[in-house]
């Protein structure tokens, strides 16, 4: 092959290319002015993660001497280096559109932002008010001195950092506050009472810290503050488990958790760009980072916080995203008068349902199934794997609720979900004080598998039903992630999906499956084998064609095959909505590749693979991406559609993605990606299949 950087795209700043497409995303006219804000707050975010995670891992492998290369063939340092770079020139960005755009058309639509200084006298008065009896009590001022040690700062809080001047000190004093913003919005709104003779105005906002600055003499009696600056810092977040040592995982994940809220190393100080030299020059000191992995900002920091802003009681601001509807073959399931358990359970046995959300609801689809197996007097058994679940579950009352009935309930709760531990700790606790079998899987590997099986005793024989899906058993996610599933009772997947739960459990060595995909044992070999057999199919005159739609494509082996494929004349359409590490379109390369990602509404998430095997096609959905972790270090399952209809609705659901020119980037030879010029005529995928 050629020299790596010519055939792999470094991961970290693909992913930063993704976040730049969602950042320009939120900057297009077409977008109601609450959705830019939605996308300027999920770009500052998704950075957060990126840094407390990525950018941490790679500064701990360059503090401890790892040279290893990626697969571009960049070392940790020489990455970095292109992180810094490359996330400065967006943030600056941001800040641009920020300060100008999204302020101005904000104002345009009567949500004003509003610095102090601005106020009226009246105004003042209220937000003075507000302080003293709101804020103030809250503050709790930390000097630094010979008897008081620079203070921890917490991962992602905003400070505010000041020099006092005390009559009776020798020196100014050097005070850090850090701002209430979890028990305090960041957008303070003054009633509309206190608005005066401004046109159209229904929303007036100051942020807390500005209104902190402005009071803070009032914390310093008999003292003088003689500047002050904000600041913001990020911390390594990965967890650091060592589950082969634990006797207690659940015990150890706790404790992991424990250190994190403490936090890891700061891997990133955000500042103002106008931060008094003295200030800066303590912080540094203190907290002791590298210049390099210092941010200045001429904009708020911590933009994510502008999510609050999307709370506003204006549907004209935003899209109205509650959309979905009853799947078709389960409508009979919203009469009043259906009283039947059996109704879901008697469709399945006639028919398979391709599940696609949020266009179809899941409270009507999967909640349903586990809602009926919940009180159905015959359903014996019920297990299931949960990796993220919302904070209000319906499923996890039915879960309990079928335990209270007397049904044996395996639930499988990866309590390495990422950001998600905590919630899933205690999920698990209440399972288990319910009656529930709860366990935590294999060591070593996450269950990320979107699975679950329900076993009646139908005339004196059991018959298992089951859901295999892409996205999680989360009841807020499933309104804004796109995510397929698959309700049916085949009863060799249903077979296979015993010997995995049983494998989960710890009571199955099983390794090999009629027909689902399971990683880490045979889901890489079958998807190697499978793309072999175009390859096979192109070489000897046969039609050749993958379509693959994932989250991310890293795998460097899945690439490989992928630039023989397309040498040998196979047709490759990859919609890949976050990184790609492929390059599409190159001479020599991969010609016969095209690459597009989509952002729009609803975060695409479901994972379609699709390969014409000369007409004999076959389609698979399933948890798994294209990436190491998926292939060789979770456990994921991917099953086949083989029902000759649903075949059908998943070309049908590829074709209207890769027809998208409205929502679709396209990634050009290069890597980088260009929109698709918009006009009236535009194929617009969410939009169309909202419609359908």
């Amino acid at each position: 092959m050629k020299n790596q950087a010519d055939v792999f795209i470094n991961r970290e700043l693909s992913w930063i290319e993704f976040n730049k497409r969602v950042l320009l995303t939120g900057m297009e006219k077409e977008y109601k002015i609450l959705d830019k804000v939605k996308f300027c707050s999920i770009f500052s975010n998704n950075l957060d993660e990126f840094f407390m995670v990525r950018v941490a891992s790679l500064k701990a492998q360059v503090e401890a001497g790892i040279t290893k290369k990626s697969i571009d063939g960049l070392s940790p340092k020489e990455q970095l280096a292109k992180i810094n770079k490359e996330v400065k020139n967006l943030t600056t960005l941001q800040e641009n559109y920020f300060n100008s755009e999204l302020k101005t058309e904000l104002k345009k639509e009567g949500v004003i932002l509003k610095k102090y200084v601005e106020l009226s006298d009246n105004q003042k008065n209220w937000c003075d008010n507000f302080f003293t009896s709101s804020i103030f009590p809250l503050l709790t001022p930390l000097v630094v001195d010979p008897a008081h040690p620079f203070p921890f700062i917490s991962n992602l809080s905003l400070n505010l950092a000041a020099l006092i001047k005390d009559g009776e000190a020798s020196k100014n004093q050097f005070v850090r506050i850090k701002i209430p913003t979890k028990n305090i919005n960041r957008f303070i709104q003054i009633p509309n009472e206190m608005i005066e003779s401004e046109d159209k105005i229904s929303h007036f906002f100051i942020t807390v810290e500005d209104l902190i600055g402005n009071n803070i003499n009032s914390l310093f009696n008999g003292m003088e503050c003689i500047n002050y600056s904000f600041f913001r810092v990020t911390r390594d977040a990965d967890l650091e488990l060592k589950e082969l040592e634990a006797d207690d995982l659940l015990l150890a994940v706790e404790q992991s958790l424990q250190k994190r809220r403490l936090g890891g190393d700061v891997v990133r100080l955000e500042v103002e760009s106008d931060i008094p030299e003295n200030i800066l020059k303590l912080l540094i000191e203190s907290i002791s980072i590298q210049k390099e992995y210092i941010y200045f900002s001429k904009s708020l920091l911590g933009l994510d916080d502008l999510n609050q802003l999307i709370k506003i009681n204006r549907d004209d601001l935003k899209e109205n995203l509650s959309i979905g509807k009853t799947h078709p073959q389960l409508k009979i399931l919203d009469s009043p008068s259906n009283k039947n358990f059996n109704s879901i359970f008697n469709i399945l046995r006639k028919k398979n349902i391709l599940l696609h959300h949020p266009y179809d609801l899941f409270k009507t689809s999967v909640e349903e199934f586990i809602n009926k197996a919940a009180d159905d007097p015959i359903v014996m058994a019920i297990k299931i794997t949960l990796y993220r679940v919302s904070k209000d579950s319906p499923i996890i009352a039915a879960l309990m609720r079928a335990a209270e009935n007397g049904k044996e309930v395996m639930t499988l709760i990866e309590l390495k979900a990422r950001f998600d531990e905590d919630n899933n700790i205690q999920w698990a606790k209440q399972l288990e004080q319910a009656g529930i079998h709860v366990v935590y899987g294999i060591i070593g590997f996450k269950t990320h598998t979107k699975i679950a099986l329900i076993v009646r005793k139908e005339k004196g024989r059991l018959r298992n039903y089951f859901h295999i899906g892409t996205g999680n058993y989360n009841s807020n996610t499933s309104r804004f992630y796109t995510d397929l599933g698959l309700l049916s009772t085949d009863p060799e997947i249903a077979s296979d999906l015993v010997e995995l739960f049983n494998y989960l459990s710890g009571f199955s060595k099983q390794k090999r499956f009629q027909k689902l995909l399971v990683s880490p044992s045979s889901m890489r070999e079958k998807f190697i084998y499978l793309i072999k057999r175009e390859i096979k199919n192109a070489k000897e005159g046969k039609k050749a064609e993958i379509i693959a739609k994932m989250n991310s494509l890293v795998d460097p082996e899945i690439i490989e095959l992928l630039y023989l494929a397309s040498a040998a004349g196979v047709k490759i359409s990859l919609i890949v909505r976050g990184i790609c590490c492929l390059y599409p379109q190159r001479k020599n390369l991969s010609e016969n590749i095209k690459v597009i990602s989509i952002i729009g509404h609803f975060l695409e998430h479901s994972r379609i693979f699709w390969f014409s095997n000369n007409d004999k096609n076959e389609a698979f959905i399933g948890s798994a991406d294209w990436m190491r972790r998926n292939l060789d270090r979770r456990i994921e399952a991917i099953t086949p559609i083989e029902d000759e209809e649903l075949k059908f609705q998943i070309y049908s659901l590829l074709q209207t993605y890769l027809k998208d020119d409205y929502f679709s980037w396209i990634m050009k030879e290069d890597g980088y990606y260009e929109k698709y010029a918009l006009n009236s005529t535009s194929n617009r995928s969410q939009i169309d299949l909202i419609k359908n």
